[in-house]
């Protein structure tokens, strides 16, 4: 078992920390809000931390789980940063969605400092966390990558390697890019069925069984139906991939047009308040 750190106990980071601790790590966490450090020492056993350097010290991996470029770069660098209080020979797993710049940029930064750092953004919403049930997309060297999966096989249900460091964010946002076709055609699909007459969830009980099938379809079709949102990745930080999504493509030259036009649709449900809304409330601009 080792010592580890955890840094952000947002929905997904709360779970997945707990998930370290019921495999029997020493785990020391962080947290923005202290009280939620205090709530999941509280809770798991595990001691919480008034700094992320306080908590890397002495930890063999560092884990972290927050919200975007700047709250990654935040706990990161500094001399209350993680890198600060890590061991050289420590090593970093980001979790966190980011854009695969910052990635590298700090990535290049731990290898000066001794360290080794692995990108590995997650998918599978709060319920993979809660379930360790999670699909992990890494990137990193070789080395740094197996030495921290089986620490992450703690809350993962396929973990996997995918290139040197970036390669985990870059396969995220394919990810994301898949997703928001697939709830928009969902949406568009049962606002349609509804304005024709026709019994939605009958009617996905014979599609989901076909090639229209996906996970979108069988866990999002009846709570989109019934008007229930509140089940997992919010519109607001969907949006935050979207973009980074959208920068990159810009940056390598790929077009990614319906990408673009799901993303103005998710602005729509921003500006009709449903920001905290889960990403399935694509259909709520098309049944209003």
């Amino acid at each position: 078992m080792a010592k580890l750190a955890f840094l952000g106990l947002g929905v997904m980071g709360f779970p997945m920390a707990g998930h370290l601790a019921a495999k029997g790590h020493e785990v020391t966490v962080y947290n923005r809000s202290p009280a939620k450090a205090e709530a999941w020492a509280a809770q798991h056993g595990g001691r919480a931390a008034a700094t992320p350097a306080e908590a890397a010290e002495g930890a063999a991996f560092v884990m972290a789980c927050v919200g975007n470029d700047d709250d990654l770069r935040s706990i990161c660098r500094g001399e209350s940063g993680a890198f600060a209080g890590m061991e050289r020979g420590a090593i970093f797993v980001d979790h966190t969605t980011v854009s695969a710049q910052v990635t590298r940029e700090l990535a290049a930064e731990a290898d000066g400092l001794g360290l080794g750092f692995v990108d590995a953004p997650v998918s599978g919403g709060q319920a993979g966390a809660e379930n360790g049930a999670l699909s992990i997309m890494c990137g990193g060297s070789e080395a740094h990558y197996a030495a921290a999966e089986p620490v992450m096989a703690a809350y993962a249900r396929v973990c996997r390697r995918l290139g040197e460091s970036g390669s985990g964010q870059i396969a995220k946002m394919m990810n994301q890019i898949c997703i928001a076709g697939l709830v928009q055609g969902l949406a568009e699909a049962l606002a349609f069925g509804e304005k024709a007459g026709m019994d939605g969830k009958a009617v996905v009980e014979v599609i989901s069984q076909g090639a229209a099938g996906s996970w979108q379809m069988a866990n999002r079709h009846a709570s989109m139906l019934d008007g229930k949102f509140d089940y997992g990745f919010a519109v607001d930080w969907m949006r935050k991939d979207l973009g980074i999504c959208l920068r990159t493509a810009d940056e390598v030259g790929a077009s990614l047009p319906v990408t673009a036009l799901v993303d103005q649709f998710y602005k729509e449900v921003q500006q009709m308040g449903g920001g905290r809304w889960d990403t399935s409330a694509l259909i709520k601009r098309l049944t209003r």
